[in-house]
């Protein structure tokens, strides 16, 4: 699944919405998988909605057999490279990938010479997730 939305804060609901209608078209009916999965991804989005200059931020999710990918992709503009932070307790933000590294299994960055970034997860899938239906 692909999804290019705006880069405003009141798309990432939406892109939550359309990710559990793509999780129950994959038959990804497990709770914990669902959550972790949604997590990231709003983790993802609202990151580069934030530390973008970027006007679009563009969001692939799709399976293999034992893990979800996201990767999550905005025209940069920011000087930032994303990285892990670990706030103080009283700091309401900066959790961000520090929640991405702790629920997926792995996770990275792409940084283009565009200054454009793509940060992508894998999350795993449950043992009961069924396996992928063929097309």
């Amino acid at each position: 699944m692909e999804l290019r939305m705006p880069a405003l804060r009141r798309a990432v609901p939406v892109c939550r919405s359309l990710a559990r209608a793509w999780l129950d078209g994959q038959h990804i009916h497990d709770d914990d998988t669902r959550y972790l999965m949604l997590l990231v991804l709003s983790e993802l989005c609202t990151n580069a909605i934030q530390y973008s200059a970027g006007t679009r931020v563009t969001c692939r999710i799709w399976r293999s057999e034992d893990l979800l990918h996201i990767e999550v992709h905005d025209r940069g503009g920011s000087a930032s490279v994303p990285r892990v932070r670990h706030p103080g307790g009283e700091q309401e933000h900066g959790r961000g990938l520090e929640l991405v590294a702790t629920f997926s299994s792995r996770w990275g960055r792409r940084i283009e010479a565009d200054s454009s970034c793509t940060v992508w997860a894998a999350v795993p899938l449950a043992a009961g997730v069924p396996p992928r239906l063929a097309p």
